[in-house]
């Protein structure tokens, strides 16, 4: 019996990628059964859920910016959070991740072939990156896949000679779905709608349709997104809150001593002055930022981008150029990463989780790139392609491998085992990843059921506080000078401390007493502490974190 050499190749190949992705959603699974301890699920995506449950439905929260955010993926959270499940809202965000991958496969399998396709699932899911927002309640795989759905229903528009419309409509719901789950879909909106009409126009030549089609598409998405802009309209008058202050507040669109930004229309330091200011970089330095996303990114640095990639991504995704086989499509995907990474280079803040909507597309590249790499060596003449097989397999193996090391160290961070087995409580698995745990969770143990809290320098991470809370967007410090600035005689500095409006204060005491030293001199900050001694009864300190019970005024 003669045994296709090749296809015996192709089969086992397969068969070790599948055997690579299953171990990784083995480990994702384990990492998602634990409770909910990233930074932006407590500030935002479960705790604004969880407080509209808490109130009985949407009710405006004016002191958090980001309740004002599109939140369709958000939303999903509040049935775990109903039935005090919230772990499953981990598994809801991961799903999101699989369906894109699903999506690389489904185009990477119709324009090249099945190995192609698992091999663009591995890429995406294994991309660090991927891998840390699989493991939380956040939104941006929500936004990846909406991006994604969008622009590769595009494509398939494109290639039934833009005959089946049924494609862009839905090409056009799936970016309002992403419209209204972050606005950072916006780049992907704008670009999308340009790209219908230039390409309708370029290879029908008609202009005309061209536009309408285009137009067709950007009210479709409008349509799909409007109920957040019209909520926003009415809460604050600016449809895109809290984004444009600038425009649609003209009270902030100019201050003195700063840059203004568009976007927060807040006052800001020019972004490559800020860069030198406070990481000492150079002009080039900064500027090569899109790059630098790709070989420097680390987790939890501001500096490095609050994220990682792999340079696979970038190194290997210009050689999908090499063959003109849907070359459409690649020019489309260099066009949207090229854009997309730009536009958001110029944005307040550089994250890395912030341009996940170009990771798909540059996985395919990626794979897309490998493939000719490949096929060329295949090519050469046989001792010249077995050396170039081996190196170009060397290559990938180790850029690959970063993912693997990765992949380990962060599991190896959250540690779930003991929790996942069943020797570890929810309460300890959380305290060990979250200090102020156990003043929250004294505060939902021994205060009044209508206390009302109000946070000091906890960065608005109040998702387990089980009591009403407030908070603001300087995490308490312009209150604090309120405070101050009242302290000078004990009834005014009472009255100031009741306009809180709270019963009691959970207070981070180390930032709390730094930023009053870094602020003020010794005699200000000894009689304000002297006004809260007679003011407050301190209920809670343990480590640096203290609750304040307010002492009713007399």
């Amino acid at each position: 019996m003669i045994i296709n050499r090749e296809r015996l190749y192709n089969y086992l190949f397969a068969t070790l990628i599948c055997l690579a992705i299953l171990i990784l959603l083995s480990i994702e699974f384990i990492l998602n059964w634990t409770p909910p301890i990233a930074r932006d699920a407590l500030i935002h995506h479960l705790a604004i859920p969880k407080l509209w449950l808490e109130n009985g439905g949407f009710y405006e929260i004016k002191w958090a910016d980001f309740s004002y955010y599109p939140m369709n993926v958000d939303l999903l959270y509040i049935l775990p959070i109903y039935f005090n499940k919230d772990f499953i809202a981990n598994f809801i965000h991961m799903g999101f991740g699989l369906a894109t991958a699903l999506l690389i496969y489904q185009y990477l399998k119709n324009k090249i072939n099945r190995i192609a396709g698992l091999l663009g699932i591995l890429i995406f899911l294994s991309t660090p990156i991927v891998v840390r927002s699989s493991t939380q309640a956040y939104v941006d795989l929500g936004l990846t896949f909406f991006t994604t759905a969008s622009i590769l229903t595009f494509i398939r528009y494109c290639d039934g000679d833009f005959k089946e419309f049924k494609w862009l409509f839905f090409s056009s719901v799936a970016m309002g779905l992403a419209l209204g789950t972050k606005y950072n879909a916006l780049i992907v909106w704008l670009f999308l709608s340009l790209m219908i009409v230039y390409t309708y126009s370029r290879y029908t030549g008609q202009q005309g349709k061209a536009i309408a089609y285009g137009l067709i598409f950007f009210l479709i998405s409008l349509f799909v997104f409007s109920p957040w802009l019209i909520k926003n309209i009415i809460l604050t008058g600016n449809p895109l809150y809290p984004l444009f202050k600038g425009i649609f507040n003209t009270s902030s669109a100019t201050i003195e001593g700063g840059v203004s930004s568009i976007v927060s229309g807040g006052n800001h330091t020019g972004f490559f002055q800020m860069r030198e200011i406070m990481y000492g970089e150079s002009f080039w330095e900064t500027l090569l930022i899109p790059i630098r996303f790709f070989f420097q990114g680390q987790d939890s640095s501001d500096r490095y981008f609050d994220g990682v990639l792999n340079p696979i991504l970038i190194i290997l995704s210009p050689f999908a150029l090499m063959n003109k086989s849907s070359y459409r499509d690649k020019l489309c995907f260099m066009s949207l990463v090229i854009f997309f990474i730009l536009t958001a280079f110029f944005l307040d803040q550089i994250r890395i989780r912030y341009i996940l909507p170009v990771v798909p597309v540059l996985s395919i590249l990626t794979v897309m790139g490998l493939i000719n790499i490949w096929n060329w060596t295949m090519n050469r003449e046989s001792r010249l392609r077995n050396i170039l097989a081996v190196v170009l397999l060397a290559f990938f193996i180790a850029l690959m491998s970063k993912n693997i090391f990765y992949i380990k160290d962060y599991y190896q961070n959250i540690s779930p085992m003991n929790y996942f087995l069943g020797k570890e409580s929810r309460d300890e698995f959380i305290t060990r990843h979250n200090s102020s745990y156990p003043a929250i969770k004294y505060i939902n143990i021994h205060t009044p059921e209508n206390a009302k809290i109000r946070l000091f320098f906890l960065a608005q991470r109040g998702y387990y506080l089980d009591r009403q809370y407030e908070d603001d967007p300087s995490f308490g410090m312009d209150e604090l000078r309120r405070l101050v600035a009242n302290s000078n005689e004990r009834g005014s500095f009472q009255a100031s401390l009741h306009a809180l409006g709270c019963t009691h204060l959970l207070v981070r005491t180390d930032l709390y007493l730094k930023f009053l030293h870094d602020n003020y001199p010794v005699e200000t900050v000894n009689r304000f502490l002297q006004q809260m001694g007679n003011a407050t009864e301190v209920v809670y300190n343990e480590k640096v974190y203290a609750i304040y019970r307010l002492i009713s005024k007399k």
